[in-house]
Parts: structure tokens; C-alpha cells; sequence
């Protein structure tokens, strides 16, 4: 029998994440099942198993692959390291522009799978748990969180702005904030659910924008 290569399995599962992703794009990613999969790929069950234990661990390659093609940090790390003399709501509107761009750009892809994990979150706490806990990598929100806000926080203490509010509680507010553009954009684009409103990333984001700097003591 010939000796089967590491370049072999991992191309093997490759298509199998790639599979996964397909069908996850079909059906909210809760109503995936093993099946599924194994359907996409064209294996058999018995095949499919030689590369992955159970559908959790494929879905956990999935979000690791999207987290890679989703990535905001580098265009962050770039525009916190431009040598050019930057003003603090500049700053904030380029920043809700990167947002912006990438939300844009996968809004139907990435950010619809994204929400459905949050409803599998909401729905299998264990689960979600399971398959996000297996992944290596800070997401792109969790950057959000732990860098650049206190980057702007620290920006406009240094230009002694007045903050409208706790920083903390601003930190929640821009959380929410996200999080509800990103749950509104894709339900009006994926779902087609009427939201009494056009739910587009780059207005919402601009208001956003205006929002932070508002809030952290800033001039519009």
C-alpha cells in the first residue's frame, strides 16, 4: 500500500473544510449535518472519517479559514503604524471605513455564516464553546476589543477629551453598537428580512463613526 503523504491529508481536508463552507452558505450553519458534508465532498462516510472525528472539528476549520479571509487586523496594524500625523476623528472614521470595507465585501459569505454562529451560540452554548475553543487566533472582534479601543481611548485622554460617558460603558455601547449593524445588514442581505430600513455597512458605519467621537469628546 502506498505510504499516504502529510501533503495528501491535507489537501483531503481542504476540500472537506471547503465543502463545509458551501453547504454552510446554503443552510443556516445550526442545520448542518455530517451528512451534508459527506454529500458535498463526494466520500463516503467511512472516508470522510479518516480526516476529521466528528463535524464540530470541520466547522472549527471553517471559522479558522474565515478568520484568515476576514481579517481587519493587518489593515488596522498598518493604519496605527502610518508615520503621518493623524487627528483623533480622522482616526476613528478610517477605522469604521476598514469595518466598513471588509463587512461590504463579505456580507454574504463570511458575515452570514458569522451570525449563524451566533445563533448556534445562543442556541448550544456547549457546542459553540467547543468549536470556537479549538481554534488558534485572535478574531477580528476580539482585536477590536483588547486593541483598538483602548487605542482611541488612550488617544483622546492624550488630546484631553471629555468622555461623555465611562469608558466601559462606551466600550459596550460601540460593542452593541457592531454587533447590531452586523446582525441588521445580513438579515436585510441574506435573509431578506424587512427591516423598515436600508441596512447598509458603510452608512451605519459613518454614523458609528460620529458616534465614538461624540461620545469620547471629539469635534464632527
Amino acid at each position: 500500500m502506498p505510504k499516504v503523504t502529510q501533503e495528501y491529508i491535507d489537501n483531503k481536508r481542504k476540500s472537506i473544510v471547503e465543502a463545509a463552507y458551501r453547504v454552510c452558505l446554503r443552510k443556516p450553519v445550526e442545520m448542518v449535518t455530517m451528512m451534508d458534508v459527506i454529500e458535498e465532498t463526494g466520500l463516503s462516510q467511512g472516508g470522510i472519517y479518516r480526516f476529521y472525528k466528528d463535524l464540530d472539528e470541520i466547522l472549527s476549520d471553517v471559522i479558522a479559514g474565515m478568520r484568515k479571509d476576514y481579517n481587519i487586523i493587518d489593515d488596522m496594524e498598518q493604519l496605527f503604524n502610518t508615520k503621518e500625523e493623524m487627528d483623533f476623528e480622522e482616526g476613528v472614521h478610517k477605522i469604521c471605513n476598514i469595518l466598513a470595507d471588509v463587512m461590504e465585501k463579505h456580507l454574504m459569505d463570511i458575515q452570514k455564516i458569522n451570525f449563524d454562529l451566533t445563533v448556534l451560540a445562543i442556541n448550544e452554548p456547549e457546542r459553540a464553546e467547543k468549536i470556537i475553543g479549538a481554534i488558534k487566533g485572535r478574531s477580528s472582534f476580539g482585536y477590536l476589543s483588547a486593541v483598538v479601543l483602548p487605542k482611541l481611548f488612550k488617544e483622546s485622554k492624550k488630546r484631553k477629551y471629555k468622555f461623555k460617558d465611562k469608558p466601559e460603558r462606551i466600550a459596550n455601547f460601540i460593542s452593541a453598537a457592531y454587533t447590531g449593524i452586523e446582525m441588521n445588514c445580513i438579515l436585510a442581505a441574506c435573509y431578506k428580512a424587512p427591516m423598515g430600513a436600508q441596512c447598509k455597512p458603510r452608512p451605519l458605519f459613518d454614523t458609528l463613526a460620529k458616534s465614538i467621537i461624540y461620545l469620547c469628546g471629539g469635534e464632527e
